[in-house]
């Protein structure tokens, strides 16, 4: 089991509820009931047998809780994480017994390991057939315990209200994550006392861990003594709702701040501070002056393999101070000199305190020097390409001058990191994405549920002609509730990613990786939705416009390069230092 788990004790649920008042209600209004006094106004799933008596209430609630009835049950998760990643809220998703509950797998475990707080309602089959192959009857607690937070059964109507109540706690506390609640069929007819608490601790679960005063000292002393400093801003920032206290730090210290993919947004792009973005597909200063920083502040990330490349070469000579709220982190990837544990918004102003006024301008010109080689030999050609191809970062580009206030959401593969690369964000919560899992097929489902959260906010989903088709299905949902989602498909034919590698690392050998495609846009104009198809850079920006402007959800397929690569790139097993800003053919080309 994953080390931020709580192990399912069925003792957990013996907290009595105190309320003055108590109705008897069958199980399945229980649950009703119980979102409702967790301030839940949207959930999305789908029905089935063995959570047909909760479908069968929610009639009577349809005015108090709107029910989003997706196409998949995949797309339900995604759409409560899409939800849950706009909102900072927690997001719910309900459905059956069996397929039902295991086509929820896939976004539960992307919800976990990306940290995001969303709470599964799985139907179960009566407790009396439980173990005996039962139709649609399926072990859902062992099949996800090492992608949840916390899981439980509920098989008697009158733990319903307390089991809810412990779910929404875990699931938005400390680190926040996924948590399953499976409910069998008789737990839903059965009459209970209804009365609800909402959950406020649970014994032997910590989730805020208090900072260490001779952490924080000795934290402030590195810091104050740095001469190359630099800052890791990870998703820790949003998820602790610490913009506001990180950018003060940030702007005390003066020193130079890149990100993780998760933790774009939370700091403007524009920030004077700001550097890049860290990673395989991240800007060439950051990584590679990671090794010749003499102190790497991560604040609320873990060090995944993305950043840090080979290990054994990554920031050999600095020392770490590593803020972040979950104590297994701390040493698992990388030995940190300093740990202050706790929510960043907590330790951050505790650490002001005792921190110097400094600049460090010699330091900065060292990433301003290699920003202009990255520019020259990348990002000026990805956003200036030449000919009658439209690149994806032109399209990136043409977004940021049209639009500076949407949410935009991406699958995963090449359009989502020139999406990270080139977009430009002026506040938080602008960027959501799969990060630990890269789950293809999250893009349209996860934009539903953010446009749910965020009405008031333009919502572009960014998809590849790969990853759109494993969800796709999800229009149907976005033509239903008649939902302003944009959705960018940019089509090259190509698994892109993929055959990327295979050409830098597999001989061009593009083994099942070319794609032949349907119209998307006769599917888009099937279900009701505007639509319009680019394949040359004079109609893009134009095209960018129509969509924005359009009053509804608008599908735009765009054609660009079908063998673009994304550069730079971190080759797997090389150090963060050693970025590749070109392919080797193109490097010996200019050699010779």
């Amino acid at each position: 089991m994953k080390s931020n788990s709580i192990i399912a004790d069925p003792n957990i649920l013996h907290n009595p509820v105190q309320q003055a008042e108590t109705q008897q209600v069958p199980g399945a209004e229980a649950i009703i009931l119980s979102l409702l006094a967790e301030g839940v106004e949207k959930i999305f799933g789908y029905p089935g047998g063995a959570i047909m008596p909760t479908y069968d209430v929610l009639y009577n609630y349809e005015n108090q809780l709107e029910h989003v009835l997706v196409r998949h049950e995949q797309g339900a998760v995604h759409a409560a994480q899409g939800y849950a990643r706009a909102s900072g809220e927690v997001g719910v998703c309900v459905a059956t017994s069996g397929p039902g509950a295991t086509n929820l797998i896939t976004g539960i475990a992307d919800a976990f390991l990306d940290s995001t707080p969303i709470v599964c309602i799985t139907g179960q089959v009566f407790a009396h057939l439980l173990g005996t192959d039962a139709f649609q009857e399926i072990d859902i607690l062992d099949i996800s315990m090492p992608v949840t937070k916390w899981n439980y059964k509920v098989t008697e109507a009158a733990e319903i209200p307390s089991a809810i109540a412990k779910a929404f706690y875990v699931a938005k506390s400390g680190r926040p994550g996924p948590v399953l609640i499976d409910i069998t069929k008789n737990a839903q007819v059965d009459v209970l006392n209804f009365a609800y608490r909402a959950c406020t601790n649970l014994k032997s679960y910590a989730p805020y861990p208090r900072p260490s005063q001779l952490a924080l000292m000795q934290a402030a002393s590195l810091i104050n003594q740095a001469q190359k400093p630099m800052v890791l801003l990870g998703q820790g920032v949003i998820l602790g709702e610490a913009e506001a206290e990180f950018l003060t730090f940030l702007e005390h210290t003066g020193m130079p701040v890149a990100s993780t993919v998760l933790g774009l947004s939370a700091l403007p792009t524009a920030h004077p501070q700001y550097v890049g973005m860290l990673g395989m597909h991240g800007n060439y200063a950051p990584n590679t002056l990671t090794n010749e920083c003499d102190v790497l502040v991560a604040v609320g990330m873990r060090f995944d393999d993305r950043v840090t490349s080979n290990l054994v070469y990554y920031a050999k000579q600095a020392q770490v101070i590593h803020f972040e709220i979950d104590p297994s982190e701390i040493n698992k990837n990388v030995q940190a000199d300093v740990a202050v544990l706790g929510n960043v918004k907590q330790t951050l102003p505790e650490l002001m305190k005792l921190l110097e006024v400094k600049t460090y301008n010699t330091w900065f010109e060292q990433f301003k020097k290699l920003h202009v080689i990255e520019n020259e030999k990348i990002i000026q050609p990805d956003l200036c390409a030449q000919g009658d191809e439209i690149s994806m970062a032109e399209v990136v580009e043409s977004i940021n001058q049209n639009c500076s206030d949407a949410i935009l959401v991406t699958d995963v593969g090449q359009h989502q990191m020139a999406t990270c690369r080139y977009a430009k964000f002026k506040q938080t919560r602008s960027l959501i994405t799969s990060g630990g899992l890269g789950t293809m097929g999250f893009c349209l489902p996860a934009a539903i549920g953010a446009k749910f959260a965020c009405p008031d906010r333009p919502v572009i989903g960014i998809v590849g002609d790969g990853g759109v088709q494993m969800t796709i299905q999800e229009l149907g949902v976005v033509m239903q509730h008649q939902l302003d989602v944009k959705l960018i498909i940019l089509n090259n034919q190509f698994l892109g990613m993929v055959r990327q590698w295979q050409e830098l690392y597999f001989e061009q050998r593009y083994a099942s990786t070319p794609m032949s495609n349907p119209d998307f846009c006769m599917i888009a104009e099937s279900y009701g939705i505007t639509n319009q198809k680019i394949a040359s850079p004079k109609a893009l920006n134009q095209g960018i416009q129509d969509m924005l402007s359009h009053p509804g959800a608008y599908v735009l397929e765009v054609m660009v390069k079908q063998e673009e690569n994304v550069f730079p790139i971190i080759t797997p097993g090389a150090s963060v230092a050693d970025m590749c800003l070109e392919s080797p053919e193109t490097k010996q080309s200019e050699d010779s």
